[in-house]
């Protein structure tokens, strides 16, 4: 008899928090320190539902059209995080369901999240995204460099509307998430001098989460390791 799809999810989430409480035990910190988020893009709103009746109380998706298709059908009390790429004529939009995004790496997007969230009256929390690549950029991935992350810091301060609380970044492909990481957590501890109250680190996905947690990360973003291998699109 197959399991049926609640209990496979139980019991990845059952595994991935195993994992978290292990690598946390590693490195001596605590598991309230740490924040999962369900990663739930091409997966359908009802499994975000059976999510949050297994306990999970942050969601994160990547494309806005999906996200707040999900933000209108489930019902159940939950925290939003956008954490993939965010395009400027999708702010107007994204601001009206994230609590948190986490994919900032641009003054002129920084313009428009204030620009929208003055609209509503919202303080709008978000983060930094940091490129660790140090090759030349790839544009497509995002992300701003260590040497600009100050000034960048600095511009979204002048804005009433913004709420800078941390820093995120993803490991390049084929950069071991040792070095990525470690490189992660140099950058935090020079921008912590300046902006102590942006504590939140969202590093780590379902591949190097323990990694992340060894070398500081608050909040994973973790989804294929919760609800198995993607849907195929197309």
């Amino acid at each position: 008899m197959t399991k049926s799809r609640l209990e496979q999810i139980q019991s990845n989430l059952e595994n991935v928090t195993l994992r978290i409480e292990l690598a946390c035990t590693k490195v001596n910190r605590k598991l309230s320190e740490i924040t999962l988020i369900a990663v739930t893009k091409t997966y359908p709103a009802s499994e975000v539902e059976i999510l949050a009746s297994l306990g999970i109380k942050n969601v994160g998706e990547n494309k806005d059209q999906e996200a707040f298709l999900k933000f209108e059908q489930v019902k159940a009390p939950l925290k939003w995080h956008f954490v993939g790429q965010l395009q400027s004529n999708k702010v107007k939009s994204v601001v009206n369901y994230a609590n948190l995004i986490h994919s900032v790496d641009r003054l002129t997007l920084v313009k428009e999240i204030q620009k929208q969230a003055q609209k509503i009256n919202k303080i709008q929390p978000l983060l930094i995204q940091i490129d660790l690549d140090e090759s030349p950029a790839d544009e497509n991935r995002g992300g701003v460099s260590k040497e600009n992350l100050v000034n960048l810091a600095n511009q979204i301060a002048q804005f009433p509307n913004l709420d800078l609380q941390g820093l995120m970044s993803v490991a390049p492909l084929g950069l071991d998430p040792e070095i990525a990481f470690d490189r992660l957590r140099d950058i935090q501890r020079h921008f912590l001098t300046q902006f102590p109250n942006a504590q939140i680190l969202s590093a780590g996905m379902s591949e190097d989460f323990e990694v992340a947690i060894a070398y500081g990360a608050t909040h994973l973003r973790i989804g294929s390791g919760l609800l198995g291998e993607r849907p195929q699109i197309g």
